[in-house]
């Protein structure tokens, strides 16, 4: 569909640190051609996470597209080539556990200034929703940003919970949300901290009725194993292989049917 059959693959879906505008100055190519391929794209992202922050990123521009966007969803195409063999790979082995992480990027879009939210959550240690969107407010720290993308995780977690009591037949549990800001836990965990969030709207505090109903219990975890991370910002290729890995996106090959 878009002449790239014979492209050189690549090994990361975006270039770290790229930063892209609206109205760059570059020549604006055909926007309904740009929204295909970036619909397709966004149907992908359902089975392939790894995909999902830069093609969230890409579709940002849909509106009056540039060849610099353009040049960015191509670089995916090129990704998307070298990989067509990775996948998460599901199986009837595991703890049912629901586990889910959050994470955050303060202030990375150049024109607004907000930032972008990342939620992965896990049953049988494998990934089975996940969400990389912009976050509807401007964060002032990062322990704010960090709050609010656990809010939308806890948001999340209440829903898996009471789907998978009812598909299961199994009680309703309290389910673990990493987070690796303890600034963002301090918050969530303590009303005394009040001062420094009031002016956060009030519906980011619903986490705090989660955590004292004890719907969902909040721990830090190490930014190095935060598996949210792949999903608020473009890595450099080891460390993005590395959070592939722990996404759950891996090589799929002789699995028996």
């Amino acid at each position: 569909m878009v002449g790239m059959e014979d492209c050189n693959p690549t090994k990361i879906p975006m270039e770290p640190g790229l930063k892209m505008i609206k109205d760059d100055g570059t020549k604006k190519v055909d926007a309904t051609e740009y929204r295909k391929i970036i619909g397709c794209l966004r149907y992908l992202t359902q089975t392939r996470p790894d995909l999902l922050y830069a093609v969230g990123y890409a579709s940002r521009y849909m509106q009056d597209p540039s060849v610099t966007h353009q040049q960015a969803v191509k670089h995916i195409l090129r990704y998307i080539k070298g990989t067509t063999n990775m996948g998460i790979h599901y199986s009837n082995k595991g703890t049912n556990a629901l586990m889910g992480y959050s994470d955050s990027s303060f202030s990375t879009d150049q024109e607004d200034g907000k930032g972008t939210t990342g939620v992965v959550f896990y049953f049988n240690n494998k990934p089975i929703t996940w969400l990389s969107q912009k976050q509807p407010t401007v964060a002032l720290s990062s322990c704010e940003a960090e709050f609010m993308a656990a809010n939308s995780a806890a948001c999340q977690a209440v829903w898996l919970r009471g789907l998978l009591a009812e598909v299961t037949g199994m009680a309703e549990e309290k389910v673990l949300i990493q987070v690796d800001n303890k600034s963002a836990i301090a918050l969530i965990k303590n009303p005394v901290f009040h001062g420094r969030s009031k002016h956060i709207s009030t519906k980011f505090h619903y986490i705090r009725e989660c955590v004292e109903a004890e719907m969902i219990k909040v721990e830090h975890v190490c930014g190095e194993e935060q598996r949210a991370d792949v999903l608020t910002k473009a890595l450099p290729k080891a460390r993005f292989e590395e959070m592939r890995r722990l996404l759950g996106i891996e090589e799929i090959k002789g699995i028996k049917t």
